[in-house]
C-alpha cells in the first residue's frame, strides 16, 4: 500500500495547490504497479466504428488468415502464458527512433488479444506528440488524453470509446501535445491510470520512441513491462542501447523485430516476430 500512499498524497497535493510546477521529468515518481484498484465503470462508455482500409495493414482485423495475423496470434499467446509467471497487464509499445512500426504493432497487438484471446482489452495512443493509432483506426477528432487533462472537472472514463462492440476500447491523444510529461508524471495520472489497470485484462500503450523525449521512461514507471520493436536497418545499435539506458526500469518483456527490407510490402511472409522471456 505503500505506493498507492505515495501516489494519492501527490494528488491531494496537487489538489491543494493548483497551478503548481510539474515535477522535473528526471525526479523519480513513486508508481502503482503492485496495486489493485476497484474496476473502472464502463456502463455507458460510447461505441465507435472502426473503419480500417487495407492498406492500413491491421491484418489481425482485415485478413485474420493471413501469416501476419498468425505471428500476431504467436506475439499474443506467448505473451499470455508469460504473465502466469509474473505480474504483466499493462504493457508498453515503443521504439528507438521513429518509424520502426510501433503503432502497427501496437494495433494489431490490441486487436488480436481482444478477438483471438477473447480478453477485455484497453489500446491507449500514449504517443502525444505525434499520434497515430486513431487515424490508422479510422477515428479522427476524437477527444482524448489532452482534453481529459485540460477538462479537470471530468472522468478519464469519458474519453474512452468502444470499438465496433468488440472487447476492445480505445483512449487517445487528442490533439497533440507539447509537454506530456506534465501529465504522465502527475499525480492525477497516476490515480486515473490505477482505475484503468482494475477495468481491463490488457491495456496496451502505443508509446513514443526512448529518444529524444522522456516520455517512454515515464510510461515504463506506470506499466508493467515494456515491448520494444527493432526495425532492423533502421535502428542504430547505438541508439538503441542509448534509449534503453534512458529508461529507469525498463521491464522488458519481448522484442518484436521487423525486417526493413520486406516491412513496406503487404506480404508479411518475411517478417519476424520474436518474444523473448526476460531471464
Amino acid at each position: 500500500m505503500g505506493r498507492l500512499y505515495e501516489a494519492l498524497r501527490r494528488v491531494e497535493r496537487e489538489r491543494q495547490t493548483p497551478g503548481a510546477e510539474s515535477p522535473d521529468p528526471a525526479m523519480p515518481v513513486e508508481m502503482l504497479n503492485a496495486v489493485t484498484a476497484d474496476p473502472i465503470d464502463l456502463r455507458g462508455v460510447r461505441s465507435v466504428k472502426m473503419e480500417a482500409q487495407e492498406n492500413s495493414r491491421l491484418v489481425a482485423l482485415t485478413d485474420p488468415k493471413s501469416l501476419g495475423a498468425e505471428k500476431f496470434h504467436s506475439l499474443a499467446t506467448r505473451l499470455e502464458h508469460l504473465r502466469s509467471a509474473r505480474q504483466l497487464k499493462s504493457l508498453q509499445v515503443t521504439s528507438s527512433i521513429m518509424n520502426e512500426g510501433k503503432s502497427l504493432v501496437s494495433a494489431n497487438l490490441a486487436l488480436t488479444l481482444a478477438l483471438q484471446c477473447g480478453a477485455k482489452v484497453l489500446l491507449v495512443e500514449g504517443d502525444m506528440h505525434r499520434p497515430s493509432i486513431g487515424s490508422r483506426l479510422g477515428l479522427t477528432e476524437l477527444p482524448g488524453l489532452s482534453e481529459w487533462w485540460n477538462a479537470r472537472d471530468q472522468e478519464i472514463v469519458q474519453f474512452i470509446y468502444r470499438l465496433n462492440h468488440l472487447p476492445l476500447w480505445f483512449l487517445g491523444a487528442g490533439q497533440p501535445s507539447d509537454q506530456p510529461s506534465q501529465i504522465l508524471q502527475s499525480g492525477r495520472f497516476a490515480e486515473a491510470f490505477l482505475s484503468l489497470n482494475g477495468g481491463f485484462d490488457w491495456i496496451i500503450v502505443d508509446s513514443t520512441p526512448m529518444s529524444p523525449t522522456v516520455d517512454a521512461n515515464l510510461w515504463s514507471r506506470l506499466v508493467d513491462g515494456t515491448l520494444l520493436v527493432v526495425r532492423e536497418g533502421v535502428a542504430p545499435v547505438k541508439g538503441l542501447k542509448k534509449g534503453l539506458q534512458t529508461l529507469d526500469n525498463p521491464k522488458l518483456v519481448g522484442i518484436v523485430l521487423n525486417e526493413a527490407s520486406d516491412f513496406d510490402r503487404t506480404n508479411y511472409e518475411d517478417q519476424y516476430y520474436a518474444l523473448q522471456k526476460k531471464s
